[in-house]
């Protein structure tokens, strides 16, 4: 089974010290172990990429994990999420990045591992998460 890995649990691991770290660490741990099949695409890649100066850094960062590109299916599908969040009252300056994610994760039937849940609750029931 392939698990799309959200930048909220990468940024926990980059960071010991941060209060997420221990069980992020431990989830892609237990995943590794199990050899599920972690993922992550373009989007994850840029918001973890942001506090670092070159792009090498984060190669090496992300090296365990596989890449997949954001089908366009799930661009059409985030798209509709954020126009129903919008239609909702949510914020104009909500991160798109989630909806993109939470999309590419019900396209490509994966899990989505994440520490924020709530958001992919309400606009993608259909994905099953790994949540605190």
């Amino acid at each position: 089974m392939s698990v799309l890995v959200d930048s909220n649990v990468l940024i926990d691991l980059i960071d010991p010290s941060v209060s997420w770290h221990q069980w992020s660490a431990a989830q892609v741990a237990e995943m590794t172990n199990a050899n599920e099949a972690l993922m992550i695409n373009p989007i994850i890649y840029a918001e973890v990429s942001i506090p670092f100066r070159d792009a090498r850094t984060v190669e090496e960062l992300l090296a365990p994990f596989d890449r997949e590109a954001l089908p366009f299916e799930a661009a059409f599908l985030a798209g509709k999420a954020f126009q129903a969040y919008r239609q909702r009252g949510g914020a104009r300056t909500s991160p798109l990045p989630d909806f993109f994610i939470g999309a590419h994760a019900l396209v490509g039937s994966h899990r989505l591992l994440t520490r924020d849940a709530a958001r992919y609750r309400t606009y993608f029931p259909d994905v099953t998460l790994i949540a605190p």
